[in-house]
């Protein structure tokens, strides 16, 4: 077997795998709306958000805005604990960007989440153009104190592509976001999406290749969702948006894992979409055998994590 023997079952190092080899027992995210705005929606970037993006800026499994940090986290941990009693747990900012607040207010909510019991590290979604300097430098300090990963949105390594979707940032800003946080210790874990309007399997594999040559430490694939009053939906109905098949994105999905380093833990391999919001492609809502299905295409032509990293790095 080439293959590690600690990413257990699968053919490739998953974050569940990692996180229990981390902290000795099962590690759950509880996913947290933190009340944040975003500059790509209030105008300081942009107005409207990226293309793809849901009204509650995909955050739509976080917890309740007008709760507090702490009445999110309990109630989204009493619902977890009827399926699983015992565990630890990854305080996870998803909804919007979770550093686009002054510092002391940053400092504040995020306390009060690590701070929580059972917490053992915390999780952060956000954009590359809102790590300012006193960010990064509180974003050190909370890592000081427990396991500490910043996610961005990168989605593509194709700069058409990113103003398709508004993006709003270009490769330099993300670069240079990536650097200040892993100079601070930080650990990066970086988002993709497959079946952005007008890409190709091999635009998608380029981003995994350049992803593949930068230092982060996470990655996110994500396969598209065309969701009810979002930007996307005009493009799919001038035919600008062509859905991927499960059978191609299971093969797409399997080469990205292959190219990249056996070191990068792998967050997610498919999203979820709310169902009452989904337009398509339907087939995502069955995300287990989506998952089932990348485990058994790796097994039955052999290929893991790392298979071709060396070569991709290249090209």
């Amino acid at each position: 077997m080439a293959y590690k023997e600690e990413w257990g079952n699968k053919r490739y190092c998953s974050l569940n795998n990692f996180l229990r080899n981390k902290f000795g027992e099962k590690v759950f995210k509880i996913s947290i709306d933190g009340g944040f705005t975003c500059p790509n929606r209030d105008g300081k970037v942009s107005t409207g958000g990226c293309i793809f993006c849901s009204a509650r800026g995909s955050g739509d499994y976080a917890g309740n805005r007008l709760m507090s940090i702490t009445d999110q986290f309990n109630n989204i941990k009493e619902v977890m604990q009827k399926k699983w009693k015992n565990g630890k747990y990854i305080a996870y900012f998803q909804a919007y960007t979770n550093t686009y607040a002054p510092v002391d207010e940053l400092r504040r909510k995020y306390e009060e989440a690590i701070n929580m019991e059972g917490v053992v590290g915390i999780a952060i979604a956000t954009r590359p153009d809102c790590l300012s300097a006193d960010v990064v430098e509180l974003l050190k300090e909370i890592n000081s104190k427990v396991y500490t990963w910043v996610e961005l949105g990168l989605q593509t390594s194709n700069e058409a592509t990113a103003k398709i979707i508004n993006r709003g940032y270009d490769l330099p800003t993300f670069e240079e976001a990536v650097k200040n946080l892993r100079d601070s210790g930080v650990d990066v874990v970086v988002h993709t999406i497959f079946g952005l309007p007008g890409e190709s399997k091999e635009d998608m594999l380029e981003t995994v290749r350049y992803l593949s040559r930068t230092d982060i430490q996470g990655i996110k694939f994500h396969l598209l969702h065309l969701m009810k009053d979002t930007k996307l939906v005009k493009l799919y109905e001038e035919g600008k948006l062509q859905f991927l098949s499960k059978d191609e994105y299971v093969e797409t999905i399997s080469k990205a894992i292959c190219m990249l380093p056996d070191n990068i833990v792998i967050h997610r391999l498919t999203g979820d979409a709310p169902r009452q919001l989904l337009i398509g492609p339907m087939w995502s809502l069955k995300k287990w055998e989506v998952l089932n299905a990348i485990d058994d295409y790796m097994e039955e032509n052999d290929i893991y994590q790392g298979l071709d990293f060396h070569t991709n790095m290249f090209k």
